[in-house]
């Protein structure tokens, strides 16, 4: 039998009787080592000038076999020896000629795992900055009304509508800071004093809404800016002030026979019911006017507050009705100067959030005059005649928040500087 064999493969062939048998590169391969030889020296045999055994690059580098690792070790024939020496005609002599480096061999791994040397740090100066730690920790805005969001009667969608209103309409409700100078002829400011004093005793025997309280202050100053009264009527102006007050405010209202009683009698049914509708038509039936209370209400909660601050508040805010200079602050300056003057009493350090800031726009230092001047009548409330406001609070319904030290600091700051 005669088969046509390549000469390319004759090395792997063998014939065995009639069949032939094909093995594999590898094995024997100490007898067809000089069978490869052949090949290549046969005229078929075609001879590829760009393949370079690895260890003669190696070598031609200059560099030893061991450095790279699973080095493969082949034999060299004089063409691909001289193939090697011509470099030049398969690659280019900056290829053929690497840069002698170290780098060259490095493995990314192992690079990146080593440490990296102390030569190779920056020798730039380092800039220090500093930063404030109100720059990095600022203070959040809470939003006091997200508990209400889902209670109707909260009416939480109307707070900024109606606190706006109540800020521009403040104005209306104030009066002149020397309106008894200029307007009353027979009454001073110790006088007021006096009558404050005393509505507020009976404003807490009846147990009356704080609301009424000042809203009954705030006609007396009013109707006095305006109506030239004698000294015999002033307590008459301020029963029917405060019967007014009830009126709007309260559920159930006093009857005049009981303001007569606490007047020990001193005026007459028709004298009040007259003197009603004097005070009535000189303020225009006006009644609706925001006071300081509701501002308070508001800046409690902006406060996140609790009972010894509400009382605190309440207690500090009831001295300033008595004292007649300040008349000059709004409603709601005269509330926030008091939430912070609490503060500052109960915590003992100044404190104003900016929650606070932003609901009332006040800040710290618009409201340090006014509640340095609030300090001076806490420290002086259980002094003198004047003390209705001191002996309400100095009571287990007010959870005792008379007893408070005030905040000598803010006073003491003042004086040092």
């Amino acid at each position: 039998m005669e088969f046509a064999v390549d000469n390319n493969k004759a090395a792997n062939l063998q014939v065995k009787g009639d069949k032939m048998v094909t093995r594999k590169f590898g094995v024997e391969i100490s007898h067809n080592r000089r069978a490869f030889g052949s090949i290549n020296q046969q005229k078929g045999a075609q001879v590829l000038p760009c393949v370079v055994n690895k260890r003669a690059l190696s070598q031609a580098n200059g560099n030893n076999e061991n450095n790279v690792p699973n080095q493969v070790h082949r034999p060299v024939t004089r063409k691909l020896a001289a193939q090697i020496a011509n470099k030049k005609q398969c690659f280019p002599e900056n290829v053929l000629k690497p840069k002698r480096s170290i780098e060259s061999f490095k493995v990314w791994e192992d690079v990146e795992d080593q440490p990296e040397p102390m030569s190779l740090e920056t020798t730039e100066p380092i800039v220090e900055v500093e930063i404030e730690m109100e720059d990095i920790f600022e203070e959040p805005i809470v939003d006091i009304d997200i508990s209400d969001t889902k209670n109707p009667l909260a009416v939480v969608e109307y707070f900024e509508d109606l606190y706006s209103h109540y800020r521009q309409t403040e104005s209306y409700g104030m009066v002149s800071a020397n309106y008894i100078l200029t307007q009353q002829s027979d009454i001073n400011e110790r006088m007021r004093a006096i009558l404050i004093d005393w509505l507020i005793e009976v404003h807490h025997k009846f147990d009356l809404q704080h609301e009424t309280l000042f809203l009954t202050v705030n006609l007396i100053d009013r109707f006095l800016a305006k109506q030239n009264m004698a000294r015999k009527k002033l307590q008459l102006v301020g029963l029917v002030a405060m019967l007014l007050a009830c009126k709007y405010e309260e559920v159930s209202v006093p009857v005049i026979d009981d303001l007569i009683f606490i007047s020990d009698k001193a005026y007459s049914r028709t004298e009040i019911l007259e003197m009603e509708k004097v005070m009535l038509n000189t303020l225009e039936f006006n009644m609706s006017v925001p006071t300081a209370y509701v501002f308070l209400k508001r800046y409690l909660k902006a406060a996140q507050s609790e009972s010894k601050l509400d009382q605190m508040s309440s207690f500090l805010m009831e001295l300033c009705l008595v004292e007649y200079e300040m008349i000059k602050f709004a409603p709601s300056f005269l509330a926030a100067a008091s939430v912070y003057t609490a503060q500052c009493s109960l915590y003992g350090i100044k404190q104003w959030s900016k929650t606070c800031e932003w609901h009332t726009n006040y800040s710290e230092d618009q409201l340090l005059e006014c509640s340095r001047m609030i300090v001076g009548y806490h420290q002086k409330a259980a002094t003198g005649r004047l003390t209705a406001v001191y002996r309400k609070y100095n009571t287990s319904k007010f959870g005792y928040a008379a007893k408070c030290e005030p905040a000598k600091f803010i006073v003491d700051e003042t004086q040092q500087l």
